[in-house]
């Protein structure tokens, strides 16, 4: 139901005054609830507070190790597993049960494992740019055009071989996976889905002129009146002469 932490940085956040609540990481408290067990944080200089974990270290050192030496490792997972029957057929010294019957009775005791592990996974927060690219890690991994907006705050969640974008709030349906790639080897890579680009302004309806089209007349009386800001008669131009008549026309 529980499981006693020391005070390590993976579970508490920080320091606090004894009687104060202890701040837990919230990737602990992510774990824990996907296991469903609750952290139980050890109180400040109590040593004897937690099962002796280390002094297994020293059994396993003593018994399996000294005096050995192993070619594979898998000599030496052998000569582990023949040691574990004898360990396990002696008295522990403290709850005076053997050790076998001890550990097949807590086994029993134990709640079943989820059907999925929890996920360990980097996060952060990122920026959606205006072409549905988000930048991660020196490169950009795509989303959905029309799930998302420009400048919209995403979460990143990546793991050592796949990195998943995430909404930070669910929709409807209470889904926030917006797109999973393969996470991309080196930087300045784009990892890019072309069904995510469905819904981008393709610049289809914006005008555009070229250098070979004459300018609008707007813009034409606008070069004249550039040109001939000074009162009087215009002549004709000898290199244009339809120069002189436009501005005739407009009456400079």
């Amino acid at each position: 139901m529980s499981i006693v932490y020391d005070r390590t940085k993976t579970v508490v956040r920080r320091h606090v005054a004894p009687g104060e609540a202890v701040p837990l990481h919230p990737e602990a408290v992510g774990f824990a609830g996907h296991y469903d067990f609750d952290i139980d944080v050890l109180a400040a200089y109590r040593p004897t507070g937690k099962g002796r974990v280390e002094r297994q270290v020293l059994i396993v050192r003593d018994h399996v190790l000294a005096g050995r030496a192993f070619s594979s490792l898998e000599e030496l997972d052998a000569a582990f597993m023949a040691w574990v029957p004898q360990r396990r057929a002696r008295t522990h010294a403290t709850h005076h049960e053997v050790i076998g019957h001890r550990a097949a009775r807590d086994h029993a005791a134990l709640k079943p494992l989820p059907p999925s592990p929890y996920l360990v996974a980097e996060r952060h927060l990122r920026p959606v740019g205006k072409d549905c690219l988000v930048a991660f890690g020196g490169n950009l991994y795509s989303v959905p055009a029309r799930k998302v907006r420009p400048r919209q705050l995403v979460e990143i969640r990546a793991t050592k071989s796949q990195v998943m974008v995430h909404t930070t709030a669910p929709d409807v349906s209470g889904e926030t996976l917006l797109s999973s790639h393969p996470r991309a080897v080196g930087r300045g890579v784009v990892v890019k889905q072309d069904e995510h680009w469905d819904g981008l302004p393709t610049g289809k309806n914006r005008r555009t002129t070229t250098g070979d089209e004459p300018p609008p007349p707007q813009e034409r009386v606008l070069r004249v009146r550039s040109h001939r800001a000074v009162a009087g008669p215009v002549e004709p131009d000898r290199c244009n002469p339809d120069r002189g008549r436009e501005a005739a026309a407009v009456g400079l």
